[in-house]
């Protein structure tokens, strides 16, 4: 038996001996688990009918396996949260592409949404990737910006929910290949500024062949095999343009396969720093040297690189106290076989790779990570964490052995309350009601309270599939049943 047939074994072996160990793992979770969240497919029943379409095809356009963002916010001002979800699109057949259509959902407030995409003013341009929301003209309405292979949109909140494109006039039309975005007051001035992540240069007309040849597979390109793009910042001038300081920043020097991006003041010096996911090159931390300059100290802080001294496959990421010890840690989500990352924040911002010692590791190996959240949802009062998982691979098996294209998501629930270190965290999606039964191509991930009740629920978007409104039947659920009895 050649080498290759023996590594395709081991590999099927280690899979099953992980997956093994995790079920086992999961039967001595949390006994207290069961009662605690249940969270609920609720889709079909709320009026969520979106399908994306990433345009598939035997062209293998990398931008096809990406794509997908969604988000919750409050787009009328009723106290509801809304959903938006972005659509994406095809390079490969103009036909389809044109059916393509974001969507935005009115809360309204009985467990059901409204489709109001046609009276919003949103319409669907290029690619859609990402998206972000905030009030970044001070006017008490939610803005919305779209992030897109081709031109970025911005729009602006006239009013109850109708936005127009502002995009020209704002001067935050991008034409790269955009995919997070984030807003935040980086100069301190009052006004938010828009921090926006781009992925690689690619030639929408033509896809460079990945694969076998001589077994005709054909695979999507690793994103090292394209050129990688700067970052931009956007400074808001407070008269409703913004001015691209990306150079001036220092941000645009720095150029990586950008992804996931959170805004948070890691070092408490009252700036907001910047923390960027890069794909299979080192990851970015931004310091904000008093709003006006940049430095990538990533590195020396301990976060760039796993504990290995190697980059990961950085593509979601997030910031909180999970061990509540005052400083900042993060969750970066990566491929399979690779393990997510948890960087434990630590005295002198510098970070800690806890990736191990925390029990994320081991439980993340079989996965591709995308989105990922900190939350409580289950109401303890500690950060659990909520991962989106789904392969890059539409042929995966053929990628590699035993890997599966649709995987499920994890939750992880934060053990504080059994271990007072605060560093341990157990995977307890199997129990965690029909929602996270579900096996998809996962990427977006989302949380907020839609039913005003009282405890977090989620949505979750899919690459080329529908997408999932999760209800959490948690505690807030459960105590208004018990004071009804």
């Amino acid at each position: 038996m050649n080498r290759v047939s023996w590594s395709a074994i081991a590999l099927v072996f280690a899979i099953i001996v992980i997956r093994g160990a995790l079920a086992a793992q999961e039967s001595r979770s949390d006994p207290r688990q069961p009662d605690m969240a249940r969270f609920v497919d609720i889709t079909r029943e709320a009026g969520i009918d979106f399908r994306h379409i990433n345009g598939a095809s035997a062209d293998k356009h990398l931008i096809e396996t990406m794509g997908s963002g969604g988000l919750f916010f409050d787009a009328d001002n009723d106290g509801w949260m809304d959903i938006f979800l972005v659509d994406g699109g095809s390079l490969a057949d103009p036909a389809l592409a044109k059916q393509a259509r974001h969507r935005l959902y009115r809360n309204r407030g009985n467990g059901t949404f409204e489709d109001v995409t046609m009276r919003s003013g949103i319409t669907h341009r290029d690619y859609g990737m990402g998206a972000c929301a905030a009030d970044y003209d001070n006017d008490g309405w939610v803005d919305l910006y779209v992030t897109n292979r081709g031109s970025n949109i911005l729009y602006r909140n006239t009013g109850h929910g109708v936005f127009t494109d502002v995009t020209a006039s704002a001067h935050v039309g991008s034409t790269s290949w955009g995919a997070s975005c984030a807003f935040a007051d980086l100069d301190r001035d009052g006004d938010l500024d828009l921090f926006v992540t781009n992925y690689v240069q690619i030639d929408a007309a033509h896809s460079p062949y990945c694969g076998n040849v001589q077994l005709r597979v054909r695979f999507y390109c690793h994103p090292l095999n394209f050129e990688p793009l700067p970052n931009i910042v956007y400074r808001n001038d407070g008269n409703g343009s913004f001015t691209d300081v990306s150079a001036k920043y220092g941000i645009s020097d720095r150029r990586g396969n950008s992804l996931g991006v959170v805004i948070a003041d890691y070092d408490e010096d009252g700036w907001p720093d910047v923390f960027v996911a890069n794909d299979s090159v080192p990851n970015f931390l931004f310091r904000n040297s008093g709003g006006t300059r940049f430095e990538d100290v990533a590195l020396r802080s301990g976060m760039a690189v796993a504990t290995d001294g190697k980059a990961r496959a950085g593509m979601g990421i997030d910031t909180g106290d999970y061990d509540e010890d005052g400083h900042l840690d993060l969750v970066v989500t990566n491929l399979d076989f690779e393990m997510h990352n948890l960087f434990r924040g630590l005295a002198d911002h510098l970070f800690f790779d806890a990736t191990s010692e925390s029990g994320i590791g081991f439980a993340t190996l079989p996965f591709v990570g995308f989105g990922t959240v900190f939350l409580d949802y289950d109401n303890d009062g500690h950060l659990d964490i909520a991962i989106a998982n789904g392969h890059i691979m539409d042929n995966a098996p053929q990628y590699h052995a035993g890997a599966t294209y649709a995987q499920r998501n994890l939750l992880f629930h934060n053990e504080l309350f059994q271990n007072q270190t605060g560093r341990r965290f157990t995977e307890v999606g199997r129990s965690a009601g029909s929602g996270f039964a579900l096996e998809k191509v996962s990427r977006g991930l989302a949380y907020a309270d839609i039913d005003n009740d009282g405890d977090l629920d989620l949505l979750v978007t899919n690459n080329g599939q529908t997408a999932d409104l999760l209800r959490n039947d948690g505690l807030a659920r459960r105590s208004g049943a018990e004071a009804a009895g």
